[in-house]
């Protein structure tokens, strides 16, 4: 089966005056199916939204190739995107920034459905049907951005985002910015459109709580790479790679734990001057000499999942790391 959405050696630069060229994305493989929601965790700085960003065309990309549906996908211009490219849609993190505060969100929502050249009465009513879809009433159409919540109006641009009969959406952090009362309930509305309408999704996150709780497969980003991508319970369950671990580990539990373990010192190192060999061995509490030496490629395991790490051999089962993390209450509960 072909994928609904594949990056293939995805590169992406930011050329900066007087200073070293960044690649804050650095030849990423990445694979998504109808019906799929792929999660995209990592710490902050580590390329997850600029990978978001030049999968829907919002940045381009110095190498590689991103295709959605069979068809490549290229930077957005002037020119009226392709109606094939139209079903793929991003939701942001700030949902009263990606809407304008001058018109109604009604009018907002219903710009997908005039531009395909539907009645601005028509596209009106069927803006009312998206917002009842999403958990709002149509009544509230006429009424502006301001005058909502923050879940509010991130469910407004989830319903924006509808309007173009999507098969894809990138959301990008789109729970970040909610109170933790709305995070849930909006993050499980995600999930449910994508089953409902099969549709596929990549879910750009930090929380990993939340991904391990909405994802299917689980994709760990560091310093531009993609270092693990696995079903989300085996990732959670046996991580492959430190860097995994050391995620997972963070994650705050029942009992008070989760804390960045003490073997994980320093910060990310600068993204413009990556360090030699594996990016992540000098904060890796596993360390071998090797790995100053070598780039492990991202490769497939036995089990099916992929790591980058000298530990892991390609081919054979994944090299336990860690203890079994215990799983987590269930956001719904």
């Amino acid at each position: 089966m072909s994928a609904l959405l594949e990056a293939t050696g995805l590169a992406v630069e930011y050329h900066r005056r007087g200073a070293p060229t960044l690649r804050a994305v650095d030849r990423v493989d990445l694979r998504l199916d109808r019906g799929e929601v792929l999660g995209l965790v990592g710490e902050s700085g580590c390329g997850k939204s600029t990978l978001g960003r030049a999968v829907v065309g919002l940045l381009p990309a110095a190498a590689g190739e991103i295709r959605f549906d069979g068809r490549a996908v290229t930077p957005l211009g002037r020119r009226r995107r392709p109606r094939e490219l139209r079903g793929l849609q991003m939701v942001f993190q700030d949902p009263y920034a990606s809407l304008n505060p001058r018109r109604r969100i009604g009018e907002q929502i219903g710009d997908g459905y005039v531009l395909d050249g539907v009645a601005r009465s028509e596209a009106a009513r069927r803006a009312g049907d998206l917002l009842e879809r999403v958990g709002l009433s149509a009544n509230t159409a006429s009424r502006y951005p301001h005058e909502f919540s923050g879940g509010q109006r991130q469910r407004i641009a989830i319903a924006r985002a509808l309007a173009t009969d999507p098969s894809c959406i990138i959301a990008d952090e789109p729970i970040s910015a909610l109170d933790a009362s709305a995070q849930a309930s909006v993050a499980n509305l995600l999930v449910a459109l994508v089953r409902e309408l099969d549709m596929g999704m990549v879910f750009i996150s930090h929380d990993l709580s939340v991904v391990r709780q909405i994802a299917d497969r689980t994709a760990v980003m560091y310093l531009g790479r993609v270092v693990e991508v696995g079903p989300t319970q085996q990732i959670w369950s046996a991580p492959a790679h430190p860097y995994t671990r050391a995620l997972i580990s963070a994650v705050p539990r029942a009992d008070g734990a989760g804390v960045l373990p003490v073997e994980l010192p320093g910060d990310v190192p600068d993204p413009a001057r990556p360090p030699a060999g594996c990016r992540f061995h000098p904060r890796c509490p596993l360390v071998r000499p090797e790995c100053a030496r070598h780039d492990p490629p991202l490769t497939v395991l036995r089990d099916g999942r992929s790591a980058a790490c000298v530990l892991q051999s390609p081919g054979e089962p994944a090299r336990p790391l860690a203890e079994p993390h215990p799983v987590s209450p269930s956001m719904k509960e």
